[in-house]
């Protein structure tokens, strides 16, 4: 990304993309009415996996959900 604006305008439009528009605006003021921080819940999350939980949860992933050729390199 170039800017913070084309990350911020990426990042909102993959949120509509998955969410639809009122979702993806109710999920960013639901971060920033919480003062969520991402890399504090990143921790809290992943510290309470098992051992090779997350690698079996990552393989479930693959296989239900295979890669189609379509993603947005960036």
């Amino acid at each position: 990304m170039d800017s913070a604006v084309s990350l911020l305008d990426f990042g909102f439009s993959c949120l509509v993309e998955k969410l639809g528009i009122i979702n993806a605006e109710r999920f960013i003021s639901m971060i920033k009415q919480d003062d969520f921080d991402y890399t504090i819940w990143q921790r809290e999350y992943f510290d309470h996996k098992k051992e090779g939980q997350i690698i079996a949860e990552a393989s479930a992933y693959g296989l239900n959900h295979p890669h189609n050729g379509q993603g947005k390199r960036i």
